[in-house]
């Protein structure tokens, strides 16, 4: 079903695209001059686009990774800010330096289209074009701001409601809301069927990342286009600079994040170089521990705290004079695996982490009712891990999910427990079936 509703995405994005460039073929472009000039920009915009990070899925055998399938990170789902803050003014648009603009819905479509696919075509000469979803969804986006205002505005209705003033601004800014949740919607579906995670949560994440770089596009674009209603085209290199610096701002905080990320991995792989836990153990911990979370419906800064903890759940062995056997902590007395935790969270203060990351880390052995959410995670998951030993061999899997299940009465969340089981179960290579809690 999922994967029909991706299918029906694109077919009506193309369907749309085809209308469009034949009823522009037909009749002609209106107002040539102002659809080069919102070409022009699209066109840049998707020239200086930014290539999204691969999310990994995590691989419930171990090994370290999987294949890219899972969504963007926030800062990854607007790839192209310009180029669609410009094709949504142009969609907004009623005038150009006073004076009424009559290019429609189809035709507005047809240039956005045209734009995109000039200013993509090095990248996809480079081999990093854009993904299909992507394309699709700009083109429906585009076509329902515009199908929503142009009529109203071209036969005078829209004037005659809310006139010149401010009420036509609040007009625009509602109307680009319900577009940046109708481009939501249409972003959570592709997510949903390429990674199998439930497309609630899925949505929710996208409407979140609307509140960021979504909503200055969205005020870029209603800037530019009560600036050429009122000074003509000059205006879009002058509110193209605003945007432009946020973009550059988000680029170096993403570089920031990444490179801050890098540095926990490497710090976390320090007890596999020590040999106090097995190669790969952490990455699968921190890959398995932000899908559950992600089940579990945290948030995206939430799920960053708790793959960090993840990460770093095993550094307080590196404190330890004798290693734990095989790092396995999940078969530890409580005293000895508290006494790992309080190392742990010590270590990972003087790191520099947030300092929810240190409590999640030294929470580790608490009694799970007493710990944070984050915490009952990264407990599960490490001891299915350890229990597991990375599903190297047949059944290991379903018997350390059984062995979860014997200990949620004391040691590990139920919810917790089973919301590991449905991740496990899409991964589609541990033959584990879900089992209903009760």
């Amino acid at each position: 079903m999922r994967a029909a509703g991706v299918r029906a995405i694109r077919v009506a994005a193309a369907l749309v695209a085809l209308a469009g460039l034949a009823h522009t073929l037909w009749s002609g472009v209106a107002e040539p001059g102002v659809a080069l000039a919102f070409g022009t920009l699209i066109t840049v915009g998707e020239l200086a686009r930014r290539h999204p990070r691969p999310v990994p899925r995590p691989d419930p055998r171990g090994g370290g990774g999987g294949e890219p399938a899972g969504p963007p990170a926030a800062e990854d789902r607007h790839p192209a800010p310009l180029g669609s803050a410009g094709a949504l003014a142009y969609a907004l648009l009623g005038q150009n330096g006073g004076h009424s603009t009559h290019h429609g819905v189809l035709q507005t479509v047809t240039v956005v289209v045209a734009a995109a696919l000039v200013g993509i075509v090095p990248h996809v000469a480079r081999g990093r074009g854009p993904a299909l979803d992507h394309v699709a969804r700009r083109v429906l986006t585009v076509a329902f701001a515009a199908a929503c205002f142009q009529p109203l505005y071209n036969s005078g209705r829209l004037e005659e409601w809310v006139g010149q003033g401010p009420y036509l601004v609040g007009f625009l800014l509602f109307l680009l809301g319900l577009t940046a949740l109708c481009d939501a919607v249409l972003a959570a579906a592709p997510a949903a069927a390429r990674t199998g995670w439930p497309y609630g949560p899925l949505l929710r994440d996208e409407l979140r990342a609307q509140l960021g770089i979504g909503s200055a596009i969205c005020a870029t674009g209603v800037v530019m286009t009560l600036g050429v209603a009122v000074v003509g085209l000059w205006a879009l290199p002058v509110f193209s600079v605003p945007l432009l610096l946020t973009q550059m701002s988000f680029h170096r905080i993403t570089a920031v994040r990444t490179t801050y990320r890098q540095t926990i991995t490497s710090l976390a792989r320090a007890t596999e170089i020590a040999g106090c836990t097995p190669p790969g153990h952490a990455r699968r911990v921190a890959a398995l521990s932000r899908s559950v979370g992600r089940e579990l419906g945290l948030s995206e800064r939430e799920l960053t705290v708790l793959e960090y903890a993840a990460l770093m759940h095993d550094i307080g062995q590196l404190s330890l004079v004798d290693p734990v056997p095989c790092g396995a902590t999940a078969e530890l007395p409580a005293a000895e695996a508290r006494r790992i935790a309080e190392l742990g969270g010590e270590v990972a203060r003087r790191t520099g982490v947030p300092a929810e990351v240190a409590v999640i880390v030294e929470r580790q052995a608490d009694p799970y009712r007493d710990q944070p959410v984050a915490a009952r995670i990264v407990r599960a998951v490490n001891a299915y891990d350890d229990l597991a030993g990375g599903a190297r061999h047949p059944g290991g899997s379903l018997a350390a999910l059984e062995r979860l299940r014997l200990g949620t009465g004391h040691d590990y969340e139920p919810e917790v427990v089973e919301s590991l089981a449905r991740v496990l179960a899409r991964g589609g290579r541990s033959r584990v079936v879900p089992v209903p809690p009760g």
